[in-house]
């Protein structure tokens, strides 16, 4: 099968990281995972009382996140495994594992990121948005010489097959046409908070128009759009 290839995507919440997943599972040589890390983020942390569907993940999936890394580093399913992760799950496992996968890091504006989360979760904090987490992976690759590649989900969504061109460059694999478009539907890849979160992606057939928010921004979320806005500008800066 030749040395495989293991694929790590760090996203934030709300962003286009499952049309992400759903768009690699298309490859003809690749499997996907849907955030393995969920369950062990949710076991260690006050997020259990107000995430939606909590008892039945915990019972679902691995709650043990180094398990869930031994796992992945073990796996050799497909020539190409894609590992869709929220960046705030790895809380603080031991990220040695990191010098031996690939990293993408996925950022969106948190103008248009935080309204859309605070109708999930209530009274979202700079810890649930994954913003700060991003900018620690970033130190964490320069400091180690560890190779990762930054895509912003507005530049992605303006031009879906210019964007996943250059990423799977970066990423030393051919791209697929294949990765553009997918039958609409759930996947039995998906976790099972789907039903929570999905709805957009299941009534998509492919990468959706990107489309400018024109509502007015909650004013009650200001002070922690004001604490995501450097985090995020770093990240901007350093995407493809």
């Amino acid at each position: 099968m030749g040395e495989i290839k293991r694929i790590c995507m760090w996203a934030c919440p709300r962003n286009i990281s499952t049309t992400m997943m759903y768009s690699f599972a298309q490859r003809n040589d690749t499997k996907v995972h849907d955030e393995p890390l969920y369950a062990h983020y949710l076991a260690n942390t006050k997020a259990k009382e107000y995430h939606p569907g909590v008892q039945e993940i915990l019972a679902a999936d691995e709650n043990d996140g180094q398990k869930v890394i031994e796992a992945m580093l073990k796996n050799n399913a497909a020539p190409v495994l894609f590992y869709k992760q929220m960046t705030h799950h790895l809380l603080d496992l031991d990220r040695s594992f990191m010098s031996s996968v690939q990293h993408i890091l996925l950022t969106r504006d948190p103008r248009e990121m935080l309204p859309s989360f605070a109708e999930v979760i209530e009274n979202p904090k700079l810890a649930d948005t994954g913003y700060q987490h991003h900018n620690d992976l970033v130190d964490h690759f320069e400091a180690n010489n560890i190779p990762f590649t930054v895509i912003d989900s507005k530049r992605v969504l303006l031009n879906p097959k210019s964007q996943l061109q250059q990423l799977c460059f970066n990423l030393g694999i051919e791209f697929q046409e294949a990765m553009l478009s997918w039958k609409k539907g759930p996947r039995p890849e998906d976790g099972v908070w789907a039903k929570y979160w999905y709805s957009s992606i299941h009534n998509s057939t492919g990468f959706m128009q990107y489309k400018e928010k024109k509502e007015p921004f909650p004013e009650a979320l200001l002070p922690l759009l004001k604490e995501c806005l450097p985090y995020y500008q770093r990240l901007r800066n350093l995407a493809i």
